[in-house]
This record gives C-alpha cells, sequence and structure tokens, in this order.
C-alpha cells in the first residue's frame, strides 16, 4: 500500500490511511516519515472516514469486520481494491510496462526501472520492494518513483486474480510456478495477461511460461538455457561470485554479444537480468545499452540483501524468500558459496502454510546439506479470523522426513538466541519470510548480538 499511497500522493490527490502495524507501535520511522511528508494517518478505528466524498482503498487482505471498511459502508463512500487503483493509474499511461510471474518481479520491476531511468525516460515505477538506486534522504522508503505519468512501471500480482486488470504495452512473464493459486489457474491468468500486452516478453526457461507464447501479439523471448531465445547468454561466459555475475549476453536476431557486469549473486538474478534487458529492447533501448545500465544497479532491500559480517566471520543475509522457488534460489545462491548455512524462515501466514507447506519443505530439504539447519518460528499473525490449526511443526517434520535438519521454535526471539548459539566462524545466517517489516530489523540484531 505504501507504493500506491506514495504514487497517488505524488500525481496531487490528498492521501490519508491508517494500518494496524502503526496502531501496533511497529516500524515507527515509517509512519513518522509518512506524517511529515503530507498523510494524514488515523487509528484503525474508523475515525478517519468521514464524508461519503471519500474513496477507501484496501487491498484484498482487508476484512470487511475492519471499522474502516464498516464506516466506509455505512456513508456510502466509493470502495476500490489497491488492484483497482494501481491498474487505472497503469492503464491511463501512454507507455506502461507490467512486470508478471510467481518470482522475480520486485527485482525486475526495479532493473526495468533503473535502465529506463539511465535512457532518459523518467518512469513513473511501483514496486513491491525499496529500490535502492532510488533511495534518497528525502524517501528512504524508495518503493514507488514518480516520474511521467504518461510512462508507467510496475509489478503486478496474480495472487488475487487482479492481473486480469492490466493492459500493459510491454507485458513481462518470468516464470509460472505454485504459490497463492493451483497451476491450472495460473495458466488461465498469465495466458490472459500476455494476450493482453501489446509486447510480451517471455522467459523460455519456464516451461509453463513458454508453453504460453503461442498465446502473444508480438514476443521478445529470454532464456539462460534455451539457445533458440532471441536474448541468451553464452553458457561459459558465466563467472559467478558471492558479490555478483557476469556473462556474455547474446541477441539471436542481430547475432551480437554484449558483456554483462551483475553486482548481484545468483543464476536467478541472471536470469532477472535478461528479463530486464529483454523489455528494454521492447520498449526501444537497446541491448548493449540496457546491459550496461545493469552495472549500476543497486538491487533492491531484502533481496539477498547483505546485512553485514561479523568480526569472527558470520555473514548476515535478509532475504523475501517466502514461496518454493524464491526460497530455492536464494538457497541455492547461498550453496554456491563457501560455508555452512542457518536458514531462518518466518512463514507468511497460515494460509499459505496450507498451499504450498508441502513444496516447501522439500525445497528446504533439497536445497540444504547435511550441515546446515533450518529454524521456523510460528506463522507471522497481526490478527484476523485465519485458520491457524495447521502450522510451522508440521512443515519441520516433514524438512526432517525428508533428509533436512529443521527445529520449530515458536517464538522469534527464542530462536534468535538459538541462531546465536548455533552460530560459528564462516557461517551464511538467511533471514527469510515476507508480509513483516520487522524481519529487517530481527536480522540487524543478530548481527548486532555477533559483533
Amino acid at each position: 500500500m505504501l507504493p500506491l499511497a506514495q504514487i497517488a500522493h505524488g500525481l496531487g490527490h490528498p492521501v490519508a490511511g491508517s494500518d494496524r502495524g502503526h496502531d501496533q507501535g511497529r516500524t515507527p520511522e515509517k509512519f513518522a516519515w509518512l506524517a511529515s511528508h503530507g498523510f494524514q494517518l488515523f487509528p484503525q478505528d474508523g475515525s478517519g472516514v468521514t464524508s461519503p466524498e471519500q474513496v477507501l482503498v484496501a487491498s484484498a487482505a482487508i476484512e470487511d469486520s475492519v471499522p474502516e471498511v464498516a464506516r466506509a459502508k455505512a456513508l456510502g463512500c466509493e470502495r476500490v481494491s489497491r488492484a483497482e487503483l494501481l491498474a487505472a493509474l497503469f492503464n491511463a499511461a501512454g507507455f506502461s510496462i507490467a512486470v508478471g510471474g510467481t518470482s522475480g518481479k520486485s527485482t525486475v520491476t526495479g532493473m526495468i526501472a533503473w535502465i529506463l531511468h539511465e535512457g532518459g525516460f523518467d518512469p513513473t515505477v511501483m514496486n513491491g520492494a525499496v529500490m535502492k538506486n532510488f533511495v534518497s534522504p528525502d524517501n528512504p522508503f524508495a518503493s514507488a518513483r514518480i516520474g511521467r505519468r504518461d510512462r508507467f512501471v510496475s509489478e503486478v500480482d496474480e495472487s488475487d486474480g487482479s492481473i486480469a486488470l492490466y493492459r500493459p504495452t510491454i507485458g513481462v512473464l518470468l516464470n509460472v510456478s505454485l504459490d497463492h493459486k493451483s497451476i491450472e489457474e495460473l495458466r488461465v491468468l498469465f495466458g490472459n495477461f500476455i494476450a493482453s500486452a501489446g509486447t510480451a516478453v517471455i522467459n523460455l526457461d519456464s516451461p509453463e511460461a513458454g508453453a504460453l507464447a503461442p498465446r502473444a501479439r508480438n514476443r521478445v523471448t529470454f532464456a539462460l538455457k534455451n539457445p533458440m531465445a532471441d536474448i541468451t547468454i553464452e553458457p561459459d561466459s558465466i563467472d559467478q561470485s558471492d558479490f555478483g555475475i557476469r556473462a556474455a549476453v547474446i541477441d539471436n536476431r542481430r547475432r551480437e554479444v554484449f558483456p554483462l557486469i551483475l553486482p548481484l549473486p545468483g543464476l536467478h538474478n541472471l536470469s532477472n537480468a535478461l528479463a530486464a534487458i529483454a523489455a528494454a529492447d521492447a520498449a526501444g533501448i537497446g541491448v548493449d545499452e540496457a546491459a550496461y545500465a545493469l552495472r549500476s544497479f543497486a538491487g533492491l532491500a531484502r533481496r539477498y540483501d547483505v546485512i553485514g559480517t561479523s568480526p569472527s566471520g558470520i555473514t548476515v543475509i535478509d532475504d523475501f524468500g517466502h514461496n518454493p522457488e524464491k526460497c530455492a534460489a536464494t538457497l541455492r545462491t547461498l550453496k554456491a558459496g563457501q560455508g555452512r548455512v542457518i536458514a531462518f524462515f518466518q512463514p507468511h501466514g497460515y494460509g499459505p502454510l496450507r498451499q504450498m507447506g508441502t513444496e516447501l519443505a522439500q525445497t528446504f530439504a533439497r536445497e540444504l546439506g547435511p550441515d546446515d539447519v533450518t529454524i521456523l518460528c510460528d506463522p507471522v499473525y497481526f490478527g484476523g479470523t485465519v485458520d491457524r490449526s495447521e502450522g510451522s511443526e508440521q512443515i519441520v517434520a516433514r524438512i526432517n522426513q525428508g533428509g533436512g535438519k529443521a527445529e520449530h521454535i515458536p517464538a522469534r526471539e527464542a530462536c534468535l538466541e538459538r541462531i546465536i548459539a548455533l552460530a560459528r566462524p564462516g557461517d551464511r545466517i538467511v533471514v527469510m519470510g515476507a508480509r513483516d517489516d520487522t524481519l529487517s530489523d530481527f536480522a540487524r540484531s543478530i548481527l548486532g548480538r555477533l559483533a
């Protein structure tokens, strides 16, 4: 909601709001920044809804029992979803790029935004994570960028079906795998998405995404492994380190090769870079120019975000991994380096555990080695009526049954003590999870204790 509020405010609309996190005292610095930049804050008790002229914007997770919703209904206020407002602003732009897929959306959106910025496009950008290139003292929470209103870049979400609302000039499809919906539902949503785009950018390394390619009116394809893609890489050119990756990018349509120096580690980020380069190419920016811009891409907060290394050589990493594919990408990047992995995972809800708990357990059991340890606390829960009958203990049992090594410690603070007791020089500690901004504080507290 924060980047959407920033964009609406930047386009001249008065914006007010409430947040359960504000009432509970979480991330006070974020709410202080909002208050000091013209956003009026109210307790989540309905007091902010005073006129039928107001429009209530609520995310799909907001229940009808929330006081603002009840008050807005009583007054007859128009109510729109987060996605409906975003889609209205997005579709009003003359030129738009939408980034969809199960994993990698935020990173690719940030990459495209930076390439377009460097190319002088001055885009407005809606992202799900803080884009480090756009952070400034005046905007430390740069998950949005306010640029030209007729040039809009946004990640788009399939979890609630709202991806169907967007009509992009360029639609990027990164991958299709299990997350919030079944594969059958995802095939329909993503197929319609690329059919609605003027040009579709499609990952041929994803079998499900590749199978949808015939539905595109025009397309640019990319892949790490498929030599038939329009934009790919020379396999023997890949040079990985803990700090980044280098490769030779091939434009098969023109038989041209360009160097890519990406300051982010992991093959998944190399694939993300190809997606961004392909999208920029569809927007009229040369492959060479796009690849060069990514040399200065600073990454996103909570996407393999290295918090620091202790004096004893223990590195702490903050990461947004929460579904099987995202977690696998992060764990593979860690296992490509040296040292044991201690993976702390806070599930982002009880519902998601029921949807993908088996696949999550298989991921941790498969990707980590016999010396590595996975620690799960209870799922994040800030209130509401969700069924909490199935929790982290079932996932831990499945990891152990699958040959991994996992522990269930219900309270997060107790997990911190266990991590400190386990940690030894050379370890990499990764904090994983979504929907909870305080996870970054948790990662910093681990580093502080180690130091």
